[in-house]
């Protein structure tokens, strides 16, 4: 057995014990209290807590890294994404590669030990087993114009069923991107899908974006043109006169296994209808202001009762993984919010929406040793506050593998 004490210990689930510890045997954690645990390491002043969780992001795109200029409009950004992905077409180019290899190091240095990582290609899949961090990877469709959609979800499936490994920490699932990008058949398909495999969870981009609500409602707008542009538009969608929240929940595809990644420009009323379905919202504040669309109504998300976690997005549109800045980046958007709630979100929440909540995101015993230590300035009387203010990666260290 291993003990450790600290100066804090930050269950999640519980209020955070001050002089607490932790034991472990092999991995796993065996319990935690208040007090002087029998020849326990002492950590000194440190905050014990759970390692965090990215619930969104896109490592197969770290290496546009200060590529892509911040966007006055969503589309601006999206176009420039298309032109600099352009210039990469092997999805293997070591470029590609190896930057996904370092922001996965990266982000494991600054604290994170469980990733929902948005593919393309699959690249990364080898990448996250080799660096010993936990995710889901979820293998993203496009198409707004698919000939046989129940075929393309078929070959989907078949593509990650052929990665899959038995008791891997690296975990797959199929996602449609967007509204605006994925035909309403394949979201059918989509769901049929993981209705056929048990537990499983999928992720989709929604109400982002101003324009993305204008095409939901009337067809029109710049997410019409660009379709148009790349040759992908279908006479056979018509536009259900409805918020993207109202869209794909009447499509039966929302539901406590989706994670909806953004929901900036989501209303009383979508909320109310997320929150009914259980439907987690990832929010990525930072992301949200680089590509132009505003800052997301983190209060309103909490006040409607949403289960909320948190996520970075891809280092196209944020300066890093560290999900101790996205926290800082969340605070002043939801400053009635408790620092405790933030920090649930950032860690139990996007555990149990990735579905590992049995095994990670708090410190109970029976779950993984998945825990950091945060060094801790002189002085600090709440933890839970200073936590979410920006911790930087030189402060965290890691107690055990993830």
């Amino acid at each position: 057995m291993t003990s450790y004490r600290a100066g804090w210990v930050l269950p999640i689930t519980s209020p955070p014990i001050r002089g607490g510890w932790v034991a472990t045997v092999d991995g796993v954690i065996t319990g935690l209290g208040e007090g002087h645990a029998v020849e326990a390491t002492n950590l000194g002043e440190v905050a014990v807590l759970p390692a965090l969780v990215n619930a969104h992001t896109h490592l197969e795109l770290s290496y546009l890294a200060g590529a892509v200029p911040p966007a006055a409009r969503f589309l601006d950004w999206i176009r420039a994404v298309m032109a600099a992905r352009r210039a990469y077409p092997d999805p293997r180019d070591p470029a590609i590669v190896s930057a996904a290899r370092s922001a996965i190091a990266a982000a494991r240095a600054s604290g994170t030990g469980l990733i929902g990582d948005i593919s393309n290609t699959l690249v990364t899949v080898p990448l996250l087993r080799d660096a010993g961090l936990s995710a889901r990877v979820f293998y993203e469709l496009l198409g707004f114009n698919v000939e046989d959609p129940a075929v393309r979800v078929r070959d989907a499936r078949a593509a990650i069923d052929a990665l899959d490994e038995e008791g891997s920490t690296v975990r797959l699932a199929l996602a449609p991107h967007a509204p605006y990008s994925v035909a309403p058949a394949v979201f059918t398909a989509l769901r049929d899908d993981r209705d056929a495999h048990a537990g499983g969870v999928s992720t989709v981009h929604l109400s982002e974006s101003a324009d993305e609500m204008e095409f939901i409602r009337t067809g029109s707008g710049p997410w019409r043109t660009l379709l148009t542009e790349l040759g992908v538009w279908s006479d056979a969608w018509h536009p259900p006169g409805t918020s993207p929240v109202g869209y794909l929940a009447d499509l039966g595809f929302l539901d406590s296994g989706v994670l909806a990644i953004h929901a900036v420009q989501c209303d009383g009323d979508d909320l109310a209808r997320l929150g009914a379905l259980g439907t987690t919202i990832v929010s990525c504040p930072r992301s949200n202001r680089h590509v132009g669309v505003g800052d997301p109504p983190l209060e309103m998300f909490y006040a409607a009762g949403v289960a909320v976690a948190f996520g970075t997005d891809s280092l196209a549109s944020v300066a890093d993984l560290n999900m101790f800045a996205e926290l800082a980046a969340a605070r002043p958007l939801a400053p009635r919010v408790p620092a405790r709630r933030l920090l649930e979100s950032a860690t139990l929440v996007g555990a149990r929406a990735l579905g590992f909540g049995a095994e990670l995101g708090s410190i109970e015993s029976g779950k993984r040793a998945a825990l950091v230590a945060v060094r801790l300035p002189a002085g600090i009387a709440d933890v839970e506050e200073y936590l979410v203010s920006g911790v930087e990666p030189e402060a965290v260290s890691w107690l055990d593998s993830p």
